[in-house]
């Protein structure tokens, strides 16, 4: 059956497991185009296990995920890489790079063994440090930024591959408040102004609220709810799946809720 094209990403039936015990279990769930989704769910219920699968860390026990209509795992991964782009949790690799080589790196998927970097590939990279606000620390080496910084110069090097969807596996994590909305406001600028679909796991609830169209709940290795922040972070959602009551209010400056944990059930 052919795929929605409206669908960037499509997961059917996905099970994943670990020494015979499932961490997902016949998953379902599509990814529309030029949306941002966010991932949440308590500890242990599989959102790393998801998003790894998804960047194709780990090889899944059935199912298959489909990135514009083709298996990721049948898919060469240059063409992979052209389309979709992942950040993981920590990035330790190239950290006595300069934020230009990192950069730069991100251009691979788009090269042929024979040539070096084209006219477009320099101007892919000046853009993406221009997008990200990372010209002024261009000749700066990765180990001298702060973290904040070091995260920009990889989504960066992310969005250098000019994907169609990005990846982020907990991108404002071990980062201050102040850094924290530094990166959702460039995740936000980049879904608007570049049409770039995310999709990311996060820890914080109202982060997710704010910044999503539409945020997955993960619960008992399934899907548990799939919505608008409105419908997701509801009293009966957060206290089935969270075991706390909230108050829920909206958000001043925009038509989001904000959750506030009252106690735990």
């Amino acid at each position: 059956m052919e795929m929605n094209k409206d669908y960037i990403l499509e997961i059917k039936g996905l099970t994943v497991g670990y020494k015979g015990r499932k961490i997902i279990d016949d998953l379902d769930l599509v990814i529309e185009k030029g949306k941002i989704y966010s991932i949440i769910g308590p500890n242990g219920c599989g959102k790393t296990t998801l998003m790894r699968t998804m960047s194709r860390n780990l090889k899944p026990q059935k199912g298959e995920i489909l990135l514009a209509g083709s298996n990721i795992f049948t898919m060469g991964t240059k063409n992979v890489a052209r389309k979709m782009a992942v950040l993981s949790q920590s990035n330790t690799t190239m950290s006595d790079a300069t934020v230009r080589e990192l950069v730069r790196f991100g251009r691979f998927a788009h090269k042929t063994w024979w040539k070096g970097s084209t006219a477009e590939d320099t101007g892919i990279v000046e853009w993406a440090l221009e997008k990200t606000g990372m010209t002024g620390l261009a000749e700066r080496k990765i180990n001298a930024l702060s973290g904040g910084e070091r995260q920009r110069a990889w989504i960066a090097m992310a969005i250098a591959q000019k994907p169609e969807i990005l990846l982020l596996d907990e991108p404002t994590t071990h980062l201050d408040i102040c850094h924290q909305l530094e990166i959702m406001e460039l995740v936000a600028k980049l879904n608007q102004e570049e049409g770039i679909t995310i999709l990311m796991v996060l820890h914080d609830l109202n982060h997710a609220a704010r910044y999503s169209d539409e945020i997955i709940v993960l619960k008992d290795r399934r899907i548990f709810i799939k919505g608008d922040p409105w419908a997701v972070l509801a009293n009966h959602v957060l206290e089935q799946v969270f075991r706390v009551e909230a108050q829920i209010l909206q958000d001043q400056d925009i038509d989001k809720p904000i959750f506030y944990a009252r106690k735990t059930i």
